[in-house]
């Protein structure tokens, strides 16, 4: 085994680990894939102030999301198809999460099923609702989260029509694969997952499967999903889902400070800042460009997370010290599940937690809550091309 010491070399171990068309899945972005690229790359424009002779001693990094406390504001954003990444992926990152104290939030695309999460873990985790046509499924899955004693409702917005990845359509991708001659071929080489693959009963969209009318294996699943996100999506239709669910509400895909100002009007517990991991609207700009301009529209209101390109403790801390009260992080525990299951979803906290830390105190931080504008050098030009 070697050496693990940073998200990237998870990233190296997934893809020599896991069929090529699902760490395609995770590691791509729409169309040309620049926005995907640019979530990264736009972190890397911020640069860190280093304080000297201050007093590092008695650091700490735990905090609250939505009132609940946690060893670091981060949380496991919610993947899709993350069970195909590993046998009972689901399962086994909400476990990590859970050991690590902090939160974990389950896809309605998900292999593992919320009664699946629920029966192996001991604390509530959280659940993210695409919202389909199907209204008895709509109301059925929200129930379902509510039986589970899910934290809360994170409602995905940026999901009403699927951006087109491209590497998906050329992969085939489909859950479980389908054995064609070239997926044949490649699983030959994966011998790992597929043993673990061969151990687990769970291979199909565990929510969806025996749950939506007229669904009952993945061919039909296939045909169904195309057709039932709801384009008509509006505030409206969010209402009536807050009112259906009556807990606590986050909203994600939030990238423009308007709609952020109906968010916070609508009285939402948080909001995600995100582009859905550049994999929705290509050309978009980057969540850490737009966030500086959200937090000054709504940041004295509510409660504002951050995804999308966040793949170090350093880019962490940046999102904090931009604004953000917490950050959400996808890849980079999907990069350690494929890598060694639960325990590289473990190895993958391990090391934003510690860079995380490290970079506090060397910019001369003691408390994870103290992080702010101060600690960064931001360039000129990065917040102004958005807007007049």
């Amino acid at each position: 085994m070697p050496t693990i010491t940073c998200i990237g070399d998870l990233k190296a171990l997934h893809r020599a680990r896991v069929p090529k068309m699902f760490y395609d899945y995770a590691e791509s972005g729409s169309y040309t894939e620049q926005t995907f690229r640019e979530n990264c790359t736009d972190f890397a424009r911020l640069r860190l102030r280093q304080k000297v002779a201050v007093d590092m001693s008695n650091r700490t990094l735990a905090g609250q999301m939505v009132g609940l406390p946690v060893s670091m504001p981060v949380g496991l954003a919610p993947v899709g198809l993350t069970g195909m990444q590993h046998a009972d992926g689901e399962i086994l990152a909400a476990r990590a999460a859970e050991e690590f104290g902090v939160p974990f939030c389950l896809s309605t695309m998900s292999i593992c099923s919320i009664e699946d999460v629920a029966e192996h873990t001991t604390k509530p985790f959280m659940f993210q609702l695409y919202v389909m046509k199907d209204q008895d499924f709509l109301a059925a899955i929200i129930e379902r989260a509510k039986a589970a004693r899910c934290s809360a409702l994170v409602l995905t917005l940026d999901l009403q029509i699927l951006g087109q990845r491209h590497k998906d359509l050329k992969n085939g991708l489909s859950a479980p694969p389908r054995m064609t001659l070239p997926v044949m071929l490649d699983l030959a080489t994966r011998w790992r997952w597929g043993l673990k693959m061969l151990q687990t009963k769970r291979r199909g969209f565990g929510n969806i499967v025996g749950h939506a009318k007229g669904v009952g294996d993945t061919r039909s699943l296939m045909s169904w999903t195309a057709e039932q996100f709801d384009e008509r999506l509006d505030w409206d239709k969010i209402a009536a889902i807050r009112d259906m669910w009556g807990g606590k509400l986050i909203l994600k895909g939030i990238l423009d400070p308007e709609d952020a100002r109906i968010a916070a009007d609508f009285g939402a517990d948080a909001i995600v800042v995100s582009n859905h991991g550049g994999r929705q609207l290509d050309g978009a700009l980057s969540s850490i460009r737009m966030l500086p301009h959200i937090v000054r529209a709504v940041g004295d209101r509510v409660e504002i997370h951050m995804d999308s390109g966040i793949r170090s403790g350093q880019d962490v801390l940046k999102a904090l010290a931009m604004g953000a009260d917490a950050a959400w992080i996808g890849r980079a525990w999907l990069h350690g599940l494929g890598a060694m299951g639960q325990a590289g979803v473990t190895r993958a906290l391990e090391i934003i937690r510690k860079e995380l830390d490290v970079t506090m105190a060397l910019c001369g931080e003691r408390d994870v809550a103290a992080l702010g504008r101060h600690n960064l050098l931001v360039p000129q030009g990065f917040e102004t091309e958005y807007g007049a």
